[in-house]
C-alpha cells in the first residue's frame, strides 16, 4: 500500500507517538546466548531491507535495524509502503539458515506466525494471516490489512532479509486506502511500541529456533500447521494473479509442504500457487 511520506521533524514532534527506546530494546533482546545479536534504531530511512541487505556480508545473523520512519518501504510486487513517523513498526532482521534452498520459502509465513502470536499477546489483537504476508486485523466488523512482511536473498547469497511493517497508531484519516488498518483502530489494549517490538522478536526467535532445529521442516517444527490455523486465506474463495497475466479462481484449500498455496480451481483440478496477488473473495463473487 502506498501513502505520502510525513516528514519526521522534531523526535517529540506527536506527543502521542514517543521515540523508541533504542538502549533499553538493546539491553532487553541482545543478550548472550540471543538470536539477536545487534540493534540499531535511526530516525528515517528509505528502506530497512535496503540497508540491511547491503551490509549483509558484514554482519552476523540477528541484526536487527529499526526505523522511526521509512521513505521508500517495499512491499511483494515492488509496491512502495510509507507512514507517518512512529506510527508503526518498519524494521527488518538479518537470517543465515542453514537449512536446504527450497525451504527458505517459509521464512515470510513463520514471521507472520510469530508476528500473530506476539500481537495476540501484547497487543491483544487477533491478527489473521493472508497468504503469503500479510498481517489482517477486524475494524469495524471488516479485514483490515495492518501489515506486511517481504523476505529477500542477500546479494551475496549469504543470508535472507525479512522485513516488517506493521500500522500500530495510524487514525482513521491517515489511512493510505480504505482497505488498511491498525492496531489501534483494531482496539489494541496497548499501543507501546516498545512492548509490541519486543514481543515480536521475541516471538519471532522462538519460531526461528524450532524451525532451523529441525532443519528448516514445517511440519517437525510445528510450523505449517500453526499457518495454516491462523490462515485467513484458507477454506475461502480466491482469485490468484499469477505471472504472465494469468488468473486463477477458486478455493484455498491446503499449504503443501513448500509453502504454497493449493487452490481447487472452478473448473477442476488443483493447483500449488506459490509466488502471485491473493485477492479474498466473498461467496458468490
Amino acid at each position: 500500500m502506498t501513502s505520502s511520506p510525513s516528514s519526521s521533524g522534531s523526535r517529540w514532534s506527536d506527543l502521542e507517538r514517543p521515540p523508541l527506546n533504542g538502549n533499553d530494546l538493546r539491553r532487553a533482546l541482545v543478550r548472550p546466548g540471543s538470536l539477536w545479536t545487534s540493534l540499531d534504531v535511526v530516525a528515517a530511512t528509505g528502506s530497512t531491507n535496503s540497508d540491511l541487505a547491503a551490509r549483509a556480508g558484514e554482519l552476523p545473523e540477528g541484526a536487527v535495524l529499526v526505523a522511526e520512519e521509512q521513505t521508500a518501504g517495499r512491499g511483494r510486487l515492488d509496491r512502495t509502503w510509507s507512514a507517518p513517523a512512529r506510527s508503526g513498526l518498519f524494521f527488518s532482521v538479518l537470517l543465515k539458515p542453514d537449512v536446504p534452498v527450497g525451504r527458505l520459502a517459509w521464512l515470510p509465513l513463520l514471521t507472520g506466525v510469530a508476528a500473530a502470536t506476539a500481537l495476540a499477546r501484547a497487543a491483544g489483537v487477533d491478527t489473521a494471516l493472508k497468504w503469503p504476508n500479510d498481517l489482517l486485523v477486524t475494524v469495524g466488523g471488516e479485514e483490515r490489512k495492518a501489515g506486511g512482511i517481504l523476505a529477500e536473498r542477500t546479494g551475496d547469497g549469504t543470508g535472507v532479509v525479512i522485513g516488517l511493517g506493521l500500522n500500530v497508531s495510524l487514525r482513521a484519516e491517515e489511512l493510505p486506502v480504505p482497505t488498511a488498518g491498525s492496531l489501534a483502530l483494531a482496539d489494541a489494549v496497548s499501543t507501546d511500541r516498545d512492548t509490541l517490538l519486543r514481543a515480536v522478536l521475541r516471538a519471532l526467535e522462538e519460531w526461528y529456533g524450532r524451525w532451523a532445529a529441525v532443519n528448516g521442516d514445517p511440519a517437525a517444527s510445528g510450523l505449517q500447521e500453526a499457518y495454516a490455523a491462523g490462515c485467513a486465506t484458507l477454506g475461502r474463495p480466491v482469485r490468484a494473479e499469477l505471472p504472465g497475466e494469468r488468473t486463477l479462481v477458486g478455493e484455498a484449500i491446503a499449504l503443501d509442504g513448500e509453502g504454497r498455496l493449493v487452490v481447487a480451481a472452478e473448473g477442476g483440478g488443483r493447483e500449488a500457487v506459490g509466488a502471485g496477488d491473493i485477492v479474498h473473495l466473498r461467496a458468490g463473487d
